[in-house]
């Protein structure tokens, strides 16, 4: 007899899994008792948390909230699953654009950020959050959010160090490939010092992350301006899928569709091939730098 084949393990579906398997561990719960006490099989469960679902069931979402005490999440699991049922036939993109969905997403992308074991960036507007130095980001912070109280800096603060631990970790830090349009070191955020910061942050990121510029001398080496994107690969046992996020200002973007990351993938690769070399890289951020201190 063979086996049936699974849904795609689109991105609605692992961030509705993920969030169930969290509400389930923090409630004490086994897979086993969970699924006993709403009557549904534990391979059913399973099949939930791990984003391979087929159908999903509102009735079992409001049974889990239930048992798991936690009422205040059902609204936002509920969105999950009906931008799951909109999801079924599209290959993996997910749209966002919906109020609870923005907190949720962000803690989506630092999810799958992670448990990655490998991160591929382009950044042509801004140095991301993952490398930004202190005074950079405190900087921009000041300016997102004017009136932000002094608990509030400090938890971004905190968001962000832990973020970066990922990189910056002695043990099995997450390789990185960060291309950077020359565009974002000469735009000037917080005054030349903090800027003189910034670039020399990136030139003395640890080896596990590779820094290369894209020149202005380069032009567009596509022939067209794309956004800003990261490739998320992860370990093929977790069975996560690898996954491509774009960032927008309104709401983000997520590609896990083959055809779609591996177009990011040859993208990268052309704006890579344009790119300075790692060590010419350095070399001209810590020249900028010294350029921002004059």
């Amino acid at each position: 007899m063979p086996t049936p084949t699974l849904p795609p393990s689109t991105i609605p579906r692992r961030q509705l899994g993920r969030y169930l398997r969290d509400l389930r561990q923090e409630a004490g719960y086994s897979i086993a008792n969970a699924a006993r006490l709403i009557e549904r099989g534990a391979g059913t469960l399973q099949r939930l948390e791990k984003g391979q679902a087929g159908r999903i069931r509102t009735l079992d979402i409001k049974a889990l909230c239930q048992l798991y005490e936690v009422p205040e999440k059902l609204p936002m699991l509920l969105e999950l699953v009906q931008a799951a049922d909109s999801n079924a036939g599209d290959g993996g993109l997910w749209w966002q654009e919906y109020s609870d969905a923005i907190r949720a997403d962000f803690e989506l992308y630092v999810s799958l950020e992670s448990s990655a074991t490998k991160l591929t960036t382009f950044r042509p507007d801004i140095v991301s959050r993952l490398f930004q130095a202190a005074n950079y980001a405190r900087a921009l912070d000041d300016l997102f959010e004017p009136g932000a109280t002094a608990e509030q800096i400090e938890h971004r603060a905190n968001v962000r160090i832990n973020r970066q631990r990922i990189i910056t970790r002695k043990r099995n830090p997450v390789p990185v490939e960060l291309l950077v349009d020359e565009l974002v070191l000469r735009r000037a955020v917080g005054g030349p010092r903090v800027m003189a910061g910034q670039l020399t942050h990136l030139a003395d990121l640890p080896a596990n992350v590779t820094v290369r510029l894209l020149p202005f001398t380069t032009g567009y080496p596509l022939g067209v301006a794309t956004g800003p994107f990261t490739i998320l690969d992860f370990d093929e046992a977790t069975g996560e899928m690898p996954t491509v996020f774009v960032e927008g200002f309104r709401g983000n973007m997520y590609y896990d569709k083959a055809e779609a990351v591996n177009h990011f993938r040859s993208t990268f690769a052309r704006l890579r091939a344009a790119a300075l070399s790692p060590a010419d890289s350095k070399h001209a951020l810590r020249r900028m730098a010294r350029e921002y201190k004059q």
